[in-house]
């Protein structure tokens, strides 16, 4: 096996391995799924899962993951893992219903006990984002909001583009966050992580939780060193949080060794305290089954202390979703 070595493992370690050879046992305690779907197509509309439809995706095609995916599903792939809470994103759902999608996750977890927190869809730049957070803020399992801010779509772009992040009119929906207690949840990738960096300066009270890790696709040397600094910057704030979560790459089977070092300076930038495992399920069963994954993410940090490796499973979701105990 090849062995990384870069500036969070400098010894070149192999994942899970002690200096002495022993490799520790793995993380068997309680776990939340901090970013997982549930959604029935066939009951109601997600544009994008839409029979014939196909839409421009980093895994290439998804045409198998367009059935329903609900919770009894969730038991069956987490089977062996001791996965007591979870949390819904929102699934751009039909967007001209966002308080529906919510209803019907709320009505999930009234029946099953999952999810046990949502984060909800809210367009933040449209005329009725007033009454939309207002209605997402009563619901009792709402934690955060997720708007995807688009913008740049390479590292190439950023001075010539901007995101939503920069537009004035989403900026003022944003602002809105703050008075209903919800946090925001960022998919964007990292080269735009500046913005969000200073997104974040200028709404110092509103904790943005950043999704998938910034979206790391090229792991090239060059490329990762590049995520890495994007990353420190935002990292700096302190009302940011991380989901080590959707490291899959199109045509590959996901492994512990191929996200290593993704994982580790990951958690290096934020911290065990603010950073969460995640499955993104169904999304992320195109590139690993659900064991896979989360026993890749506990080999990988098996040689850390119990305590920084229950924040990641378990805690750092808790505290900031408010999932259970």
């Amino acid at each position: 096996m090849e062995v990384s070595r870069h500036r969070d493992n400098p010894e070149g370690l192999a994942e899970g391995t002690t200096r002495d050879g022993v490799s520790p046992p793995l993380y068997d305690g309680p776990m939340v799924d901090a970013h997982h779907h549930f959604w029935d197509p066939i009951r109601n509309h997600h544009p994008w899962l839409a029979p014939g439809v196909s839409i421009p995706f980093r895994y290439g095609n998804y045409d198998s993951i367009k059935g329903p995916y609900l919770p009894e599903d969730l038991r069956r792939d987490a089977a062996g893992h001791d996965l007591r809470e979870s949390v819904y994103v929102e699934t751009e759902w039909d967007p001209t219903d966002p308080l529906g999608e919510t209803g019907y996750a709320a009505s999930l977890a009234a029946r099953h006990g999952w999810p046990n927190a949502i984060v909800a869809q809210a367009w933040l730049d449209r005329g009725d984002v007033t009454d939309v957070l207002a209605g997402q803020a009563l619901q009792p399992l709402v934690r955060s909001i997720r708007h995807k801010p688009g913008g740049p779509t390479r590292p190439d772009e950023v001075g010539t583009s901007r995101t939503l992040m920069s537009d004035e009119t989403w900026r003022r929906g944003f602002a809105l966050l703050e008075s209903h207690s919800l946090h925001f949840d960022l998919q964007t990738p990292w080269w735009n992580l500046d913005e969000a960096a200073r997104l974040a300066d200028d709404f110092p009270r509103t904790t943005i939780v950043l999704n998938h890790t910034g979206l790391p696709l090229d792991r090239s040397d060059a490329g990762l060193l590049a995520w890495r600094a994007h990353l420190d910057r935002f990292a700096a704030r302190h009302n940011t949080a991380i989901k080590i979560s959707g490291l899959g790459l199109r045509g590959r089977p996901w492994s512990a060794d191929g996200n290593r070092r993704v994982v580790e300076e990951a958690i290096a930038a934020f911290g065990p305290a603010r950073a969460m495992f995640a499955s993104n399920f169904p999304v992320d069963r195109l590139c690993g089954t659900y064991d896979a994954i989360m026993t890749g993410f506990k080999r990988i940090v098996a040689g850390r202390p119990a305590a920084e490796q229950v924040d990641l499973f378990c805690g750092t979701a808790r505290r900031i979703y408010r999932t259970g105990p």
